[in-house]
């Protein structure tokens, strides 16, 4: 495994123009950040590979216990497209340090990085037949994966309809383990201490980043009344400024969405807010004559019923929302059925504290947006998905718990 994040740092050219070719993803960016934190999340698990270990038990009759934690084995891999290689080792380092085997299926816009790393890892001296990737559709390749017999476990990120068949396949065949990582429509809370400039920039960094093809994207922002005039007007004037276009330009911070059907879907989106009564403060629209740009697009007067306010867009579409109290603010943002993330931008601990153990998501960032670490574990509520990333709960959902007892006869020692 060390050799192996050795190897990426060597590729990080490579492998960042692989995932600009295949996603939109920022060139500089993922060279400056994406490929070398997945060289060190590697780093991470391998350091913990020789750390797992089970539990002396204190039995209450003469018997002598204690676990073992085991490889569950076999594991399916199914891994979106909006971060090829970030989500491809938030799943292999972990389950490379667990002792499993794998099979990979990256989404089909962008497999080239997997496979890139596959070949990586074949010099690195990973054993034959532990690290696989294979290439295919979902309905194919990833439902194989989902029924097969001899895997014992999916772990998959992807929307929540999609995680809906993963489980059914698995149902249907082995009754294998799954662990799901689906949509959001994670709600961003402004309160009127917030400082405004601040709240403006992670309001955007919040639905813009990754062109908002990210599932924890603050894509519903919820405005004190005190400060909402004034935070419009800023947000109208970032948003103006902020740069759209190719992504191998260095001063671009948005480049295209990743294909034509996720370009049409958020272009239905925008109508169905223009159709539905929101009022369109910027964008709205595609962006130039060539390629799947759309500009950065921000909606006020948005009402919680509607589609915009309710569904996962996948893109750069920002729902502004005004409330009054702290108790509304939690009611509302909580009214969705997804639990992945929600942020809080307050100066009154209380407030964030209040508010960070009401919401029902299963990260909250209070003053910040995006704060991942590889040691902090990340996953969802409700119908986010099960399960979590990173972290240690990352290595040990891919292990088994044993337990093994014998008598014990005659010891004082009970």
């Amino acid at each position: 495994m060390m050799k192996f994040a050795d190897l990426i740092d060597q590729h990080v050219e490579e492998l960042a123009i692989l995932d600009t070719v295949d996603g939109g993803r920022l060139f500089n960016f993922g060279k400056a950040v994406d490929i070398p934190q997945v060289a060190e999340n590697l780093r991470y698990y391998a350091g913990a590979a020789d750390k797992i270990h089970g539990d002396v038990l204190k039995m209450s009759r003469e018997l002598q216990a204690y676990t073992l934690l085991e490889p569950i084995g076999v594991l399916g891999h199914i891994i979106p497209w909006n971060f090829p290689s970030t989500l491809f080792f938030a799943k292999v380092s972990p389950s490379l340090a667990a002792g499993c085997t794998m099979v990979i299926k990256p989404a089909e816009q962008t497999p080239l990085s997997a496979l890139y790393y596959a070949h990586l890892a074949k010099l690195a001296g990973v054993p034959d037949g532990v690290l696989n990737v294979i290439t295919g559709f979902g309905q194919t390749a990833g439902a194989a994966i989902s029924y097969h017999m001899d895997i014992d476990k999916v772990s998959f990120t992807g929307s929540t309809e999609v995680g809906r068949l993963v489980m059914e396949a698995a149902a249907k065949s082995n009754l294998k383990q799954v662990s799901l990582e689906l949509g959001g429509k994670s709600p961003l809370v402004i309160f009127d201490d917030a400082d405004i400039n601040m709240a403006a920039d992670l309001a955007l960094l919040g639905v813009l980043y990754n062109k908002g093809e990210i599932c924890v994207a603050s894509s519903r922002v919820f405005v004190q009344e005190g400060i909402y005039d004034e935070l419009v007007k800023k947000l109208e004037e970032k948003a103006k400024a902020w740069v759209v276009g190719d992504p191998f330009d260095p001063n671009v911070r948005q480049g295209p969405q990743v294909d034509k059907q996720q370009y049409n879907k958020i272009l239905t989106y925008i109508d169905h807010g223009k159709n539905e009564g929101a009022t369109l403060l910027t964008g709205g629209k595609p962006l130039g004559n060539k390629g799947y740009y759309i500009a950065p697009t921000i909606f006020t007067d948005v009402k919680d019923d509607m589609l915009i306010a309710k569904d996962e867009i996948f893109g750069p579409v920002m729902a502004l929302m005004k409330f009054k109290t702290i108790e509304e603010a939690i009611q509302r943002a909580n009214n969705t059925r997804y639990g992945l993330a929600a942020g809080i931008i307050t100066k009154d601990l209380n407030v964030a504290n209040t508010v960070s153990r009401s919401i029902r998501a299963g990260v909250i960032w209070i003053n910040c947006y995006f704060a991942f670490d590889r040691d902090c574990p990340y996953g969802g509520y409700k119908m986010s998905g099960f399960g979590r990333d990173f972290g240690l709960e990352a290595l040990h959902k891919y292990l088994h718990t044993k337990s093994v007892v014998t008598p014990i006869y005659n010891s004082p020692w009970l």
